[in-house]
């Protein structure tokens, strides 16, 4: 089958969970897959090195094709600047699709965002072009609790565009069972939505064991990703203080990028055994994660977090290190039932201390018996392997349809 991969986000950008690896199972399996994308310019909102506005680019990314659309470079919390991102890349996908909808039998769109699914859907109202949805945020909902400036004026027309979407494209995919629920409590027919977990990101680099620690006298907690307001990080230094005043022993370490990097590293200055740093490469995050102690995870407690599974959550199951949770939902379902973490309610700093201080007491053979319980409930329950089959089973029905 002819697969067009429309999505806004794409390698070298970062954490791309269907990315190269998704595009060569495609392949593996047979499919002629073209990547439409944009110019990459996430997390910081400038184009990367070697890249520079033009109205169209094509290269080969390790066998790849991967066609590159111009749109306005932005990431941050001004809604204007956002959604001039956001629409320029739609307007050059609207265009490309139209131009180029003969050449493919069907599209893959990932969402979000969700301007994406709507120029597949518009281009198919011009001529045949089926696409399955990829829904990994819901939205409007996303858009309102991220916090984005002017996104309340913009919930009702969202909600309409993303209604007309889910009614144009052949099937759905949802990344959580919540998700898949609330699709349908919006009126997305059931039999249209399938759910596929997703899965590590890096699942084949992950280093298989523990590291030697550089200080197996202190234990080392490590929380790697982005700083956004969805994952309220300033609870975690606020439980860095209270543990601060109990014991000298445990160091929480921050490592990533994103709005909230500056006030949150202001946050933490002068408070012992937490530390804000900036983001790394991808394969030293790997080493210092298998070095570590523990990883944590928060996110905040929001209703839409509650049916969302964040990716991070693979992520650490997969490196095989036992947890710190402070989420609610699906994601702390799974967690639970992968007997590899220990979970505590959102943004309760208090709460976060205590099972951070109760992760350092376990004796260290308990705690790799549950890192590897984890990394075991992630392969037999949400592998790269299982994911594909599942994708390449939806994509077969789309196109029999």
């Amino acid at each position: 089958m002819r697969i067009l991969y429309l999505t806004q986000w794409f390698e070298p950008e970062p954490n791309i969970i269907k990315g190269l690896a998704f595009v060569r199972g495609l392949q593996a399996a047979g499919h002629e897959v073209t990547v439409v994308t944009g110019l990459p310019n996430y997390p910081a909102g400038r184009l990367y090195p070697g890249y520079r506005l033009r109205l169209i680019q094509h290269e080969d990314i390790g066998g790849v094709r991967v066609t590159r659309l111009p749109l306005y470079p932005s990431h941050d919390a001004s809604a204007l600047r956002r959604s001039l991102n956001f629409l320029s890349f739609f307007l050059a996908a609207l265009i490309y699709c139209l131009w180029r909808a003969g050449r493919y039998d069907l599209v893959y769109v990932y969402h979000p965002p969700i301007t994406v699914g709507l120029a597949a859907a518009l281009a198919g109202c011009a001529r045949p072009l089926p696409f399955v949805l990829d829904v990994q945020d819901l939205w409007p909902d996303t858009v309102s609790t991220t916090g984005l400036r002017g996104a309340a004026a913009l919930s009702r027309p969202i909600g309409f565009l993303c209604s007309f979407v889910y009614r144009r494209s052949a099937l759905i995919i949802a990344q959580s069972n919540g998700m898949r629920r609330a699709l349908a409590g919006r009126g997305v027919p059931e039999a249209k939505i399938s759910t596929i977990h997703n899965w590590a990101v890096r699942e084949t680099a992950l280093p298989k064991q523990r590291f030697d620690a550089e200080d197996p006298d202190r234990f080392t907690i490590v929380y790697a990703g982005n700083f956004g307001r969805a994952q309220g990080l300033a609870a975690v230094v606020e439980a860095a203080e209270i543990l601060a005043r109990r014991r000298q022993d445990i160091e929480i370490r921050l490592i990533g990028d994103g709005l909230e990097f500056e006030t949150l590293r202001a946050r933490a200055l002068g408070v012992q055994g937490v530390s804000v740093e900036p983001r790394m490469s991808s394969e030293d995050i790997d080493g210092i994660i298998a070095a570590s102690d523990a990883a944590l995870l928060h996110l905040r407690d929001e209703p839409l977090f509650r049916i969302t599974v964040p990716s991070k959550t693979q992520a650490y199951l997969a490196y095989g290190r036992p947890i710190v949770a402070a989420v609610a939902g699906e994601a702390a379902d799974l967690l639970l039932e992968s007997g590899g973490a220990i979970v505590v309610p959102p943004c309760q700093a208090a709460a976060l201390a205590d099972a951070i201080g109760e992760m350092a007491d376990l004796p260290r053979e308990r705690r790799e018996t549950m890192g590897a319980s984890g990394r075991s409930f992630y392969f037999d329950n949400l592998s790269f392997s299982s994911g594909m089959a599942a994708t390449l089973s939806v994509l077969a029905s789309a196109r029999a349809a």
